[in-house]
């Protein structure tokens, strides 16, 4: 019988520094300080994804915001020919923004294209957040925003809100 490997240890600070050291165009600017991260990492819930496995499909009517820590994400949508790439999110970046914001299904199906570790805040989780710290709530939503509107300004990247 093979032994299964202790789970993953999470760590926001391994988060901050993704976010901090990330060099990408999209990249998540939620500067916070230790003290509000301190605050905001209980309404954050950590998960690992194998390489290959699915975070979200398109059409789903999940809302989840992720913020990526490690590894890499497809974001591709599925048309009559098959699957078509449009684009790879890297560690300090969010996917699932688009619905996030628009209560839109999801635009297109997401996966782990090396293992990943990401972060999850859920609307019931930020709607707990908006109100008992909404400037933290705040800041949350204007640095997923703000990554919206980068991939909207990039043609390559429009497609990658999701």
């Amino acid at each position: 019988m093979n032994a299964m490997p202790p789970p993953a240890r999470f760590d926001i600070q391994d988060l901050i520094q993704a976010i901090a050291a990330a060099k990408v165009d999209d990249q998540l600017l939620l500067q916070l300080t230790p003290a509000q991260w301190e605050v905001l990492a209980p309404y954050l819930q950590p998960l690992a994804l194998a390489a290959g496995q699915v975070l979200f499909k398109q059409g789903a009517a999940d809302r989840t915001l992720y913020f990526v820590e490690s590894g890499n994400l497809s974001v591709h949508y599925e048309d009559e020919q098959g699957e078509v790439r449009l684009a790879i999110i890297s560690a300090g970046s969010a996917v699932g923004e688009g619905s996030f914001f628009s209560r839109a299904p999801r635009s297109a199906t997401v996966q782990a294209g090396m293992p990943a570790r990401l972060w999850s805040l859920s609307p019931l989780r930020f709607g707990e957040l908006t109100n008992r710290r909404p400037e933290l709530a705040l800041a949350v939503a204007m640095a997923a925003g703000a990554v919206v509107s980068r991939r909207m300004v990039n043609r390559r990247r429009r497609d990658a809100v999701t």
